[in-house]
């Protein structure tokens, strides 16, 4: 019988001290009778080994001898092997849900095939530009419901990364991933790479290809560049098919009854550009009026909010501080500068605190409170005067981290993102050298975004009553006693840019118009709707092509991806390489072999013997 630990069966030379115990135990006082001498001399022979029959015979060493080495034994894991029958086996499912998925009933096809496969436990991850995984460990009936309600998406999907989470799923335990795709397009690592790693691991992975090349004529670029009388959008088409097609795209400009239609004539394998002018507030649609195998690309969303401009004011005790200079340079924003925290706010969306010399006092503490309260959005930039020694006590409980002490790094600390949001995108953070720092911790119900190595929170953000507080760890303090180098850095006014827009306010037109597969970090838990429904999030990914509204903004979200559009794409050629003699069959087996252990069992008994022992002394009248 093998055993899994066995280093575990030492514990048997535990019997050793037991029975070297029972033979040295005192025994009764033996008197010699004269009389009896003669008969005691016969009986010699027969007694020399009296005491190791006696051993064996007394039911107590016994029950206590297989005890421990039951209890031995148990350390060790025995287990015994046996081919079980699949539908008991943790399945894993890799749907693929990119918009090429939603190809002529792709996607459809994709769930209707990983009924066929379902096992006693599955559990279901829908591979996007992020794995997502929408069921763990569910029966078979929980998953044919969850198949049945899932939909094709609008990203990108990085299959890779979705079979390597499916790993970490199977690590401790025997199961197979199942992984369903038109195998099309993806980005990052080559499914087949990550397929022969898991392979290498013991574990069983299929690959199942769905669907077939078709035609398609879709949207794959769009762009706006400001105007003087509006915005201007750019839009490119591309005709998949082999012959030159006229294609009529219809305009619906919000607040228009009127719709506008133009006709492009797109070559093969071409593209014809299209410019919309004067775009103005609102939403506008366009759409290509002939249906295709692909929908998805089939439509353009632009959204210009009605007013672009971000009332700001800036509290700082500094004259030409980094952070006033970055705002004074970002479009769309009207910064106010003031020495100390005003008695009205109510003119301002966004209230940045930059005070380096003077700690903010007791009254100006209340009227930020209320502002954050009811509504207000606030960011403090970290300096000497958020010290818990010379820090108002109240202020310090508004912060979404606890400051503890300033601190001071010779070799200077560096910094790493920890949580991917589009505030930490094109922001090269390991290039800032940090020498002196607020020592802090995060609080419990704040969010984390970029730490030191240390795990010093340095760009984090919660909520305070209906607004929303961040706190920025890179202090603006310039000289020799500069806490750090990041307003040296090109990066440093991309990131007040990218914190403005995420504040509340109206941002740049970028932040109105973006691709899927973004993902936004809100600044609280909130409600919002989506292109198919309702959702409540504080971390939301942009995986559908339409209008979000977050935060009472319009957001348009677009493919605009020229691979993914093209359906035309064979994917023989993966699937070749999935079954190649390097990489092992796809082989749809009926069995697996199944470890089962016995310790659980061993303990059982050796507990029942120890109630054994118990009665067995009882019955002496010893206990």
């Amino acid at each position: 019988m093998p055993f899994e630990n066995t280093l575990g069966l030492a514990a048997l030379a535990s019997v050793i001290p037991l029975i070297i115990l029972y033979l040295l135990r005192p025994k009764p006082l033996q008197l010699k009778i004269p009389s009896l001498m003669f008969l005691m001399r016969a009986e010699q022979k027969k007694k020399r080994f009296a005491s190791l029959r006696r051993l064996i015979r007394d039911p107590i060493f016994l029950a206590q001898l297989l005890v421990l080495i039951l209890l031995s034994v148990a350390v060790a894991a025995p287990f015994y092997t046996s081919e079980e029958s699949l539908s008991g086996e943790h399945t894993i499912f890799v749907i693929d849900a990119s918009a090429s998925m939603n190809t002529d009933g792709r996607f459809d096809s994709a769930t209707e095939i990983a009924k066929t496969y379902v096992s006693k436990k599955n559990s279901i991850i829908l591979a996007q530009n992020i794995p997502v995984t929408v069921l763990e460990a569910g029966g078979s009936s929980a998953t044919k419901d969850t198949l049945d309600g899932l939909s094709g998406k609008g990203t990108v999907a990085d299959l890779s990364s979705s079979i390597t989470n499916a790993m970490r799923m199977l690590s401790n335990e025997g199961g197979r991933i199942i992984v369903i795709s038109d195998f099309t397009n993806w980005e990052g690592e080559d499914p087949v790479s990550a397929k022969r790693l898991a392979e290498s691991y013991g574990m069983k992975v299929s690959f199942v290809r769905v669907g077939a090349p078709a035609d398609n004529v879709g949207i794959i670029q769009g762009w706006l560049v400001a105007e003087e009388n509006g915005y201007t959008y750019n839009c490119v088409v591309k005709n998949y098919k082999e012959t030159t097609q006229n294609v009529n795209l219809e305009i619906d400009t919000s607040g228009s009854e009127t719709k506008k239609s133009v006709i492009l004539e797109v070559k093969p394998f071409s593209t014809n550009q299209f410019k919309l002018t004067n775009v103005g507030p609102g939403v506008t649609t366009l759409w290509i009026t002939k249906d295709d195998s692909l929908i998805t690309d089939n439509t353009a969303y632009i959204s210009i909010p009605s007013d672009v401009h971000n009332e700001l004011l800036l509290v700082t005790d500094v004259k030409n501080s980094p952070a006033s200079v970055a705002l004074s340079l970002l479009p769309n924003i009207k910064a106010t500068q003031s020495n100390n925290v005003p008695a009205d706010l109510s003119d301002y969306k966004v209230v940045v605190i930059d005070t380096q010399q003077r700690a903010l006092t007791t009254e100006e503490v209340t009227l930020l409170d209320t502002f954050i309260n009811n509504g207000g959005e606030a960011l403090f930039i970290a300096s000497s005067t958020l010290d818990p020694a010379v820090a108002n006590f109240d202020l310090l409980k508004i912060l979404p981290v606890k400051p503890i002490a300033t601190m001071q790094s010779n070799n200077g600390e560096t910094l790493k993102v920890v949580q991917e949001t589009r505030l930490t995108e094109d922001v090269r953070f390991e290039d800032i050298a940090v020498y002196t720092y607020l020592n802090a911790t995060i609080r419990s119900d704040a969010v984390s975004l970029v730490n030191t190595d240390s795990g010093i929170p340095m760009l984090a953000y919660w909520s305070v009553g209906d607004g929303t507080v961040m706190y920025l760890g890179l202090s603006d303090e310039l000289g020799e006693d500069a806490w750090n180098n990041f307003h040296n850095l090109p990066e440093y006014p991309v990131l007040w840019a990218k914190l403005i827009a995420w504040l509340g306010g109206a941002g740049d037109i970028g932040d109105y118009n973006i691709q899927t597969g973004a993902i936004s970090a809100l600044s609280k838990e909130q409600d919002v709707s989506t292109p198919t429904g309702t959702v409540t999030t504080s971390r939301l990914l942009y995986d559908e092509v339409g209008i979000y509204e977050v935060a009472g903004k319009d957001i348009a979200v677009n493919l605009y991806d020229d691979m993914e559009s093209d359906t035309t794409i064979d994917s023989s050629g993966v699937m070749d390489r999935a079954t190649s003699q390097e990489g092992s069959q796809i082989v749809r087996e009926n069995t697996y072999t199944s470890k089962n252990y016995i310790d659980i069992y061993l303990i059982i008994i050796a507990m029942l013997l120890v109630i054994i022992e118990i009665l067995i002394i009882r019955s002496r009248g010893e206990l």
